[in-house]
């Protein structure tokens, strides 16, 4: 009895002490980025290149993903209000059958961004990877990410830890419904961040540089 009391004594010690862990986190995000990341054309700089971070085109049931459809109609119009001049699309291409650079490109072309001004990123499988990737394969050191304002949060946070001036232009979001499984994962997500600071965790893929005129 005395050794499962001790068992459950270092479990609660250990909940609590990832509980605070999740929430200084969340806080340190939230605090350090909130200067950066806007859903205003008028406080954002003029930058040669947007990052556009990529999530699936269709949920599990088949149905539209509306985290996708926000974000290529906010790249959109980031490119038309003349913000940034280029976009780089980010995201996983990790199976023969899904390919979110890809998926994204299309519908840029179709919302009306030309195919020269898109650049494709087929490995960017997490945020991280993106926004490294930006800068060490795309040699952006400086740009707009562009993805919902929870996301955004974190990815300009990494990104300005690596040494990149970068900005957040939010999409619309999802209804808070619809979005509890994401938003409960991004909490998560951000106590990573730091777990990966104290290990080095980098990108997975380097590779071949490529050029944004």
């Amino acid at each position: 009895m005395k050794i499962l009391k001790k068992i459950l004594f270092i479990g609660l010690i250990f909940f609590g002490v990832s509980v605070l862990f999740i929430l200084w986190a969340n806080f340190k995000i939230d605090s350090e980025s909130e200067d950066y990341v806007t859903s205003e054309f008028s406080k954002l700089p003029n930058e040669k290149t947007g990052l556009l971070l990529g999530t699936s085109k269709t949920l599990s049931n088949g149905s539209p993903n509306a985290y996708f459809f926000n974000r290529i109609e906010a790249a959109a119009e980031l490119y038309k209000s003349g913000k940034v001049q280029n976009i780089i699309v980010s995201g996983d291409n990790s199976k023969k059958d899904y390919n979110e650079p890809e998926e994204m490109k299309n519908e840029l072309i179709k919302a009306g961004v030309p195919a020269e001004k898109i650049f494709e990123d087929f490995a960017g499988f997490r945020t991280l990877d993106s926004v490294v990737r930006a800068k060490e394969i795309f040699g952006q050191k400086s740009y707009i990410i562009i993805s919902q304002r929870f996301h955004n949060e974190r990815a300009v946070y990494l990104a300005r830890k690596n040494g990149i001036e970068a900005y957040g232009f939010n999409a619309a979001d999802v209804n808070k419904y619809a979005g509890i499984k994401t938003n409960a994962r991004e909490k998560l997500a951000r106590a990573k961040v730091f777990w990966d600071f104290i290990f080095g965790i980098e990108p997975r893929y380097g590779g071949e540089k490529i050029l944004i005129p």
